[in-house]
């Protein structure tokens, strides 16, 4: 029998058929430690992670579902039998310290860049520069018009995404997140700014969403409902091609409603990542994000974007979200729940070595006894 907290944080929830021990998230964060040619998850993965294995959840950093879906440098795959045993390795190490852990399943689309792609333009929905950066081996570098994805490309795509699904349940996986939101990939169907595509793929919001949707589906009937999440939501940096329009809210209404129909395992949500204040999206500033699309998601939320602890016990003491997920805080904090119980301080993150290829600023945090001691 469960005794529930004074922190609804820390109160134990079910997630399709996982039973987590608190409501205390760990967001995907990309950490480009997967520095072998064949782009697989190492030892030092497994450390990592199950150094985090407190969380009620852990969801890994992005991981990309095919060659083409490459945009960043150093971020692990999940379409070859190395990148599979590789996560296999990372799954056992959660597992055996009592963790639960979903693979993000990742395409940057029109956010990758030529440098991934022997010289060839990224894919997307049209040729539309989203005016952004893409993180290569030799540092940020501006975003290029993309080549507009034909049917086949779209097919492929749709496969890819359901192969990935596969191979995270083979590696041990206790399920799966679509990348679904920020400017990636669907994003950049569903936004009328970067698809101008005539065929059923593009104009009604319904068609821009349809790629969306068939991966969903697709999904879903690998890994099964209950084990499928989402990222999505309207919230972009508001730069570039993804600035709001009076069209932005309707369409991820849309997308979020008929998401609930689904059955899925949880809806990851960002709150506003720039300011919407003088924005179509303005009602849905600090808590309204999650207020609004409580009305249209009767599924479990998880809650992301600078919140703290006190923020987040307030929004699931509210009803407004279930989950919350951290990532900043889980970089310095390994064992963050255990923090958040004893009200103790968090540590600080050294910057200069979040991203890298060593273990420095990446398994050296200590955890809360050895940092008394």
């Amino acid at each position: 029998m469960h005794i529930e907290s004074h922190q609804p944080l820390l109160n134990p929830i079910r997630l399709g058929d996982l039973e987590l021990p608190n409501r205390v998230v760990m967001a995907p964060l990309t950490r480009m430690r997967a520095t072998n040619p064949d782009l697989a998850p190492t030892a030092l993965h497994a450390d990592y992670y199950a150094q985090r294995a407190s969380a009620g959840l852990i969801v890994s950093e992005g991981i990309f579902v095919s060659p083409e879906a490459v945009g960043w440098a150093d971020v692990p795959g999940l379409w070859s039998d190395a990148q599979v045993r590789g996560w296999r390795v990372v799954t056992d190490a959660v597992h055996r310290a009592g963790g639960r852990i979903v693979a993000q399943l990742w395409h940057t689309g029109s956010l990758g860049h030529p440098d991934f792609h022997p010289g060839k333009a990224p894919l997307s929905a049209s040729a539309v520069n989203p005016g952004q950066q893409s993180v290569t081996a030799t540092g940020k570098k501006d975003t290029v018009v993309p080549r507009p994805m034909d049917k086949d490309d779209i097919r492929r795509t749709v496969a890819d995404f359901g192969r990935a699904a596969r191979n995270a349940i083979a590696a041990g996986f206790d399920g799966v997140q679509i990348q679904g939101g920020y400017h990636y990939l669907f994003n950049q169907f569903l936004n009328a700014r970067t698809n101008l595509r005539a065929d059923e793929y593009g104009g009604s919001t319904e068609n821009r969403a349809r790629f969306l949707f068939e991966v969903v589906e697709t999904v879903a009937e690998v890994a099964g409902a209950h084990r499928t999440g989402i990222k999505t939501g309207p919230a972009t940096s508001e730069t570039g091609a993804f600035v709001s329009t009076d069209e932005t809210l309707a369409a991820s209404e849309y997308v979020i409603g008929r998401l609930d129909e689904f059955g899925l395992s949880h809806l990851l949500l960002m709150g506003a990542m720039a300011d919407v204040s003088t924005t179509p999206l303005a009602l849905l500033a600090g808590d309204g994000m999650f207020r609004h699309f409580r009305n249209l998601y009767r599924g479990n939320i998880i809650a992301n974007v600078d919140i703290d602890r006190e923020r987040g016990n307030e929004l699931i003491g509210a009803g407004l979200v279930d989950m919350v997920a951290f990532g900043r805080p889980f970089i310095a904090n390994p064992d963050l729940p255990k923090r958040f119980a004893a009200d103790a301080p968090l540590a600080g993150i050294d910057w200069t070595k979040v991203y890298g290829p060593t273990a420095e600023g990446y398994v050296d945090y200590p955890a809360i006894q050895a940092v008394r001691a």
